[in-house]
């Protein structure tokens, strides 16, 4: 057998180490394809964007919160139209699981047990819109299935995304909290990270008589369970309730830059407007906001010192 003469021999290991990289490389991308296709749950931390989104589209002149308005119980057909024609930036609806076949995601506040209308049909009607989307769950069976939901439309979504729940037992509650372990599990998704989570407590309020405020227990219980999240939070607090409980509120969002509240009130409640001005003054604007009724709104707007 011939000897290779050293040219052919220098030859035929370049082609050997071309052979290696092109396999290599070959192998670094397959194995880089795979892990794209496994998405992770996100550790960077978020804020909250809502109010740089609606900046982005005109709707707001500057960044207060207090500005963003809201169109509430868009839980059926009609409700749907009335709230995207509005000059609401967010809209508001209830979720719970239909008890009977087919058993799916419908917009329902209790205690309705079913809907003209379905999540599946709702997020086609919002997704073409530049309005923010409040999802409010009402039931633990219905996050799995209503996530998978979001899941799908989530790119073709223009507007923020809030995920709301009861998770925690708070001042004249009776209602019963979603755990909120099980909760997060379900709506904490790969994709879900920049979605704002809307983490309450149940409430109760009574007239004529003393109405306690969110303690430090309350509070303290709530950030342990927020303190791990890397979603922006904002907390929905009752005003009826906030003048005996400023402390304990501004403490919790010192606690982190992406904790927020959501000020809400019953329709039967009575509200002393003016108590929500501690708030006001003492809060960075683009921390807390406001769904009050309009009036309410109206009167706050009206305030010196607001």
């Amino acid at each position: 057998m011939a000897v290779l003469n050293s040219p052919s021999l220098i030859r035929l290991f370049r082609a050997r180490v071309i052979v290696l990289i092109l396999t290599c490389g070959f192998l670094l991308c397959v194995v880089w394809n795979l892990e794209s296709k496994t998405p992770e749950k996100s550790t960077e931390l978020m804020t909250d964007q809502t109010l740089e989104y609606f900046l982005s589209q005109g709707k707001i002149q500057v960044k207060d919160a207090a500005d963003i308005e809201w169109a509430h119980a868009a839980n059926s057909k009609k409700k749907i139209t009335e709230a995207l024609q509005s000059s609401a930036h967010m809209i508001e609806a209830d979720i719970l699981l239909r008890s009977h076949d087919p058993k799916e995601p419908i917009m329902a506040h209790p205690p309705e047990t079913d809907s003209d209308v379905t999540l599946r049909d709702w997020l086609k009607e919002v997704k073409a819109s530049h309005k923010g989307i409040k999802l409010d769950f009402k039931s633990l069976a219905a996050v799995a299935p209503s996530m998978v939901l979001l899941e799908k439309v989530r790119a073709e979504l223009r507007g923020p995304v809030w995920i709301n729940a009861d998770i925690l037992p708070g001042p004249g509650g009776k209602a019963t909290p979603l755990d909120p372990k099980v909760f997060l599990e379900a709506a904490v998704t790969p994709g879900s990270h920049g979605d704002v989570l809307s983490l309450g407590w149940t409430t109760g309020w009574t007239a004529d008589t003393h109405n306690p405020g969110y303690s430090w227990e309350m509070v303290r219980e709530m950030e342990a369970v927020c303190r791990t999240l890397t979603h922006p939070v904002t907390f929905p607090v009752r005003a009826a309730l906030l003048a005996q409980s400023f402390s304990q509120l501004h403490w919790l969002l010192q606690q982190s830059e992406r904790y927020s509240l959501t000020v809400w009130t019953g329709h039967t409640d009575v509200l002393v407007v003016k108590d929500l001005l501690p708030y006001r003054s003492d809060i960075d604007k683009t921390r807390i906001y406001y769904d009050l009724l309009d009036s309410q709104r109206a009167q706050l707007r009206g305030l010196t010192g607001y």
